[in-house]
């Protein structure tokens, strides 16, 4: 009990004092901003100093956080148990289905809605809207049934070209097209009497000739006597010896009575080879055009015409034995008999078309599944009744019905639109609940109603699950012990402002999925732990919050292995990048993989068959769009998280590294001999930081920045003095003031380093890199001036730099780079070992001098830095050629 007072005195101390600290830092921060408002700067010049200065007190107040680890800890732990427990410390005492401990009655009249009829009327008309869906054509269905048509109609064509043109053997209007067509298709017997009837009439009409040429010689006898010898002359009016009536039999009556008709040959009895053959019209109709045929042409072409109609007959026969195989091999095709060949070259053009037309028609129109063949049948006849090709309508139609299937499928987009209108279109139940109206009744059931009002009057009691909520506490604490494990092992050194940053972004993607939407932070967060704080870091911070998830949250599995695969990529590839275009392509890759995990998940599981693949695909892309936008964001964060809690990150620093930076500009103009030194430092502090495994941009960042402050008096440093008089020797001639303008480059570097928002470590190679080295030239000076005059006395801390000693490797090899850059420089004819033993004598100066007691370096490591300076020195000093000296000539004219 004694111990409170004393423990509130202190409390209040420690107020006062950050009280008083703060005070302090808003006076300043007002000082400064009112001398450069006097001073007359730009008004950008003044936004960004306001930013630099703000910045700068956020960065101290970070500091003022306490450094005890365990503080950390705990409100790590408090935090992240308070976000993904908020279930725990909110469970309704009351819940539908169990038992009401007492009679509740409305405190006052009020309206509700009854969600629950509300969703039940929806969801009868969603499903009702559902059953009629919305079909649409399936494009693919259409170019498969084109694809087929077209092979079936290249098909049909080449069993015609087997078969020959038709009309084959002559034209329709010599043998009629029936006549042509009966005439192929005849069996062998009835080819067979067709010749053989053909060839007795030939026969026939041969001994005929002969008779009928013998009366004619005596019909056509020259007249004796003037007087006529045919009996069958009459005389006829007044001269009966000129005008003579000859009674001729007519030729084409004789021929007509002699020649037999078809039905005369039909009639005639058929020899007994051919027994057992009945005749047709089809074969007396072709009998009767080929005699009627003879009386206008040869012999000759007669018997070429019949061989015209064997060889017809032949192809026909190949043909019909290739409609044969193709019947057997699908015993439905259309293709099954003799139908296309029976058409007329005109006839089967105009079914090509009709048939296309017909088929491109039909599936515009769409064919739905379960349609029965007795419509489908009826739409393409109709479609075929206006063709003009009554011969070919059957087969086209044939054809037509084997080829065409249902080609609609269902819209799943617009089937769902329609029943989330039509569930849309059901006005909410509302129900009136009048004041004193008992809601519920002591001992009964809770129904789902009964909740709902409840909760809306706001009587649903509270209570917090302990237990469990210890349990998860413990859990996370487990998880935030890991995680210190693994960071003290990373050789990275970390502030307390960045275990907050890490705290905060891994705050993030919980946070998120309470508000209850899926699509999380994982991308943005991964990318960002990944480039500022490693890959280590930032697979360990996923890899523990993915397995503490589920413990409180209702989140998908699926969801959550893709939005963690999705932000593992980044952390792991995020460092090693050295620009945002990298990072930017690094934020499309996580997109697609987050999308292409979900979707794998889900067809590995089942879930993106039947009539929910659209659903997935819709889910999948929405999710690749959520990784894609937190990864924008965290591109366009992570350079204000930079400068907030003074970051370096590889991008960062090669951007800081940048010859067309600002302060390297001037640094360049005003000071060339420093920058001209600046580079030889930066190499061989790179070559070194690279062997050692540190930071090697971090040691090119901050080399090039480490002597910015000499820009403030650049003719008091030799090396921009070009070969002038030494300012020091002609003007000021007093070691103090030489030794206090040396000094001054490192608190005018520090100066201009805040000015332009340098990172801290940044900053800290501008101290560190003299440390607290003496200015040798100017104390011996002092003291040889003191040798003089007995009053003067010498103080050592005059000509010494304030330090601090270097801090880290990367600091420490900075100095040593400057310290032996100038020997290097100054060495002309010196071998490797030469120049190895001097700077091992540098390197050993500075041991001596306690300077590098806290950068981590060892005795051995200095050895090696040594040989690397080395070697960077013969890089840079290789031996030439050397060309020998042309005198001129002079040629005489």
């Amino acid at each position: 009990m004694k111990q409170a007072p004393f423990f509130l005195h202190s409390l209040l101390q420690r107020m006062n004092k950050w009280w008083r600290h703060y005070k302090k830092l808003h006076r300043e921060f007002l000082f400064r901003l009112r001398k450069k408002w006097q001073i007359g700067y730009s008004w950008h010049e003044v936004i960004a100093n306001l930013v630099s200065n703000v910045t700068g007190i956020y960065i101290m107040a970070l500091e003022k956080i306490p450094k005890n680890s365990l503080v950390i800890f705990a409100i790590a732990v408090l935090t992240l148990t308070g976000v993904m427990g908020q279930k725990l410390y909110n469970q309704p005492q009351m819940k539908a289905g169990s038992k009401a401990l007492a009679t509740i009655q409305a405190p006052h009249t009020d309206t509700i809605e009854n969600k629950y009829q509300t969703q039940a009327k929806r969801q009868v008309a969603s499903n009702n809207s559902s059953s009629i869906p919305i079909l649409m054509v399936d494009e693919n269905i259409n170019g498969h049934i084109g694809q087929k048509l077209q092979e079936d109609l290249e098909q049909g064509s080449q069993i015609r070209s087997i078969a020959g043109s038709f009309p084959y053997y002559a034209d329709s209007s010599v043998l009629s097209v029936v006549s042509q067509r009966y005439l192929r298709s005849a069996t062998n017997k009835e080819w067979q009497v067709f010749q053989g009837v053909i060839a007795r009439n030939n026969s026939t009409l041969a001994s005929m000739s002969k008779s009928r040429e013998s009366r004619l010689e005596k019909l056509l006898l020259p007249k004796q006597q003037g007087k006529c010898q045919n009996p069958f002359c009459v005389e006829t009016g007044a001269n009966s010896q000129l005008n003579h009536q000859h009674n001729f039999p007519s030729l084409t009556t004789h021929t007509t009575k002699t020649l037999p008709n078809s039905n005369q040959i039909l009639s005639n009895p058929i020899p007994t080879d051919f027994a057992g053959i009945t005749s047709s019209d089809k074969l007396a109709q072709a009998l009767t055009e080929i005699e009627t045929l003879r009386l206008t042409t040869s012999p000759e072409q007669i018997s070429a015409l019949l061989k015209e109609i064997s060889r017809s007959r032949q192809r026909y026969t190949q043909a019909k034995m290739k409609i044969a195989e193709l019947a057997r091999q699908n015993p439905n095709s259309a293709y099954k008999n003799s139908l296309v060949l029976d058409l007329t070259e005109d006839d089967w053009t105009k079914a090509q078309i009709a048939i296309q037309q017909t088929a491109q028609r039909i599936l515009a129109q769409g064919i739905p599944p379960g349609l029965p063949p007795s419509f489908l049948e009826d739409a393409v006849k109709l479609n075929l009744q206006d063709a003009g090709m009554k011969e070919a309508e059957s087969f086209a139609t044939k054809l037509l019905l084997e080829t065409l299937q249902p080609n609609l499928k269902k819209d799943e987009a617009k089937t769902q639109i329609q029943a989330k209108n039509a569930a849309k279109g059901i006005k909410p139940v509302m129900i009136t609940v009048q004041q004193g109206e008992i809601i519920v009744r002591k001992g009964e059931i809770i129904s789902d109603w009964n909740f709902q009002v409840l909760e809306h009057y706001g009587l649903i009691r509270r209570e917090v699950k302990w237990l469990r909520l210890i349990i998860l506490a413990g859990i996370i604490a487990v998880a935030v012990a890991i995680f210190v494990f693994v960071e003290k092992r990373v050789k990275y050194r970390k502030r307390q402002r960045d275990r907050i940053l890490i705290l905060l972004l891994i705050l993030s993607i919980p946070l998120v999925l309470t508000m209850g939407t899926p699509f999380t932070t994982w991308s943005a967060s991964g990318l960002l732990l990944g480039s500022l704080y490693g890959s280590t870091i930032g697979v360990t911070t996923i890899g523990l919050l993915t397995l503490l998830l589920p413990c409180s949250l209702e989140i998908s599995r699926i969801t959550l292995l893709a939005g963690a695969t999705g932000s593992l990529l980044a952390s792991c590839i995020a460092h090693k990048l050295r620009s945002r275009e990298e990072l930017a392509l690094l934020g499309i890759a996580v997109a697609i993989a987050q999308a292409g995990v979900y979707l794998l998940l889900k067809i590995c599981i089942g879930g993106a068959f039947g009539g929910n693949l659209y659903p997935v695909l819709k889910e999948s892309f929405l999710l690749g769009c959520s990784g894609l936008s937190w990864s924008i964001v965290a591109l366009g964060l992570s350079p204000y998280l930079e400068q907030l809690f003074d970051l370096v990150t590889p991008i960062r620093l090669a951007e800081l590294a940048n010859p067309n930076r600002p302060l390297l500009k001037r640094l360049a103009a005003e000071t060339p001999g420093t920058f001209q030194h600046t580079l030889f430092v930066s190499s061989l502090a790179e070559a070194a930081a690279r062997r050692l495994g540190c930071n090697v941009e971090l040691v090119r960042a901050g080399t090039l920045y480490h002597d910015i402050g000499k820009m403030h008096d650049p003719d008091a440093f030799i090396e921009n003095q070009m070969g002038a008089p030494n300012k020091h020797d002609t003007e000021i001639k007093n070691p103090w003031i030489s030794a206090e303008i040396i000094k001054r480059h490192v608190s005018e570097g520090l100066i201009m380093a805040r000015k332009h928002r340098l990172p801290t470590a940044i900053q800290a190679f501008i101290p560190e890199h003299q440390g607290t080295m003496q200015i040798a030239y100017f104390y011996h000076q002092a003291q040889q001036l003191a040798k003089t005059c007995d009053y003067i006395q010498v103080d050592a801390r005059d000509f010494s730099y304030d330090g601090p000693i270097p801090q880290s490797k990367e600091t420490a090899i900075v100095m040593l780079a400057d310290s032996c850059e100038a020997a290097l420089r100054s060495l002309k004819d010196t071998t490797p070992e030469q120049a190895l033993s001097m700077l091992n004598n540098i390197l050993r100066a500075r041991w001596q001098d306690n300077q590098l007691l806290d950068s981590g370096l060892t005795r051995t490591q200095m050895s090696e830095i040594a040989e690397i300076f080395v070697e960077v020195w013969q890089q840079f000093h290789h031996k030439r050629i050397a060309y020998p000296k042309l005198k001129a000539s002079t040629k005489e004219k």
